[in-house]
């Protein structure tokens, strides 16, 4: 769903749908028909905006095949979907490369560039991939360090050349979490001081911030006030009181990210569920419809 932040900045507000095992379109669809039927008995018709997490294998595929792109693309359109986020997060029993020392992650996230290029709505200029915080920290030894920043500088160069040759961007974010070479607010600028600023930067699982942050909010300004951006903001766990992290970013003055995913665990019933409550969060913070006129709360 497409919302207007009182800032006039867009927010988008997705459904988060894991396709680790489907291994073509065909599986994928099935996968998109279960979930689709769950969110419209909470949103009825509509357009509604999925976020995608492709296994390697079917990211490999739709980066090799335009018209399997265009398949999917075809079916999304006809089911109402909008897809502006991709996770390119390792699946947790899948056989995509782990960390970013290792150049298979570079080819796998340009592979997801190149398919979210193709699966944007027509009217979109941008999109944005979520990413792993770079890799464990125990293993990060130099010459891991050194093969991240070559990997890192890859990314750059290979979103700026698609930028250039199709009109339009995408950005990746890396993902503090425990025991990663991003985990505290100070680890993760420090990590990614020299990284590209315009392409490059952070996605949040709120969940995560809160537990593991001894200052949620002063964490955020402190990755912010480095120069990096929050590309996404996930909300993974529904228990959590993830609400003032949220308002945080969407305070009335300005929006500090632009896309939230919903991807909590369980049925398609309790993803509906969940995104409709946050659906309603994000409008008493005063986001509305796109197509309304946006006042403050």
């Amino acid at each position: 769903m497409r919302l207007r932040h009182p800032s006039g900045r867009i927010v988008h507000l997705s459904c988060g749908i894991s396709l680790d095992h489907a291994e073509g379109v065909s599986a994928a669809v099935e996968r998109l028909d279960a979930t689709n039927t769950a969110l419209r008995g909470h949103f009825g018709t509509g357009t509604l905006n999925v976020a995608l997490r492709l296994s390697y294998r079917l990211a490999s595929a739709l980066a090799d095949g335009s018209r399997a792109r265009t398949r999917l693309r075809t079916e999304l359109d006809a089911r109402g979907l909008e897809v502006v986020t991709l996770s390119g997060a390792p699946c947790p029993d899948g056989d995509d490369p782990a960390d970013w020392s290792d150049p298979a992650r570079v080819r796998h996230t340009l592979d997801l560039a190149r398919i979210l290029v193709d699966l944007l709505p027509f009217e979109e200029v941008r999109g944005a991939i979520a990413t792993c915080g770079l890799g464990r920290a125990d293993d990060w030894d130099d010459e891991h360090r050194k093969a991240g920043a070559r990997h890192l500088s890859r990314l750059s160069g290979g979103l700026a050349d698609l930028a250039w040759r199709v009109g339009r961007a995408v950005r990746a974010g890396f993902q503090p979490a425990p025991g990663k070479v991003l985990d505290s607010p100070e680890q993760t600028v420090a990590a990614l001081t020299r990284i590209d600023k315009d392409r490059l930067g952070v996605c949040l699982d709120l969940a995560t911030v809160l537990r593991d942050w001894p200052g949620p909010e002063a964490g955020i300004d402190r990755i912010t006030d480095a120069g990096l951006s929050v590309i996404t903001a996930r909300i993974t766990d529904p228990a959590v009181a993830w609400q003032p992290l949220l308002r945080h970013l969407l305070a009335a003055d300005t929006a500090r990210t632009e896309y939230v995913d919903v991807d909590v665990p369980g049925t398609d019933e309790q993803r509906g569920t969940a995104l409709a409550y946050v659906l309603d969060e994000l409008t008493a913070l005063g986001l509305v419809p796109e197509q309304q006129p946006c006042t403050a709360p």
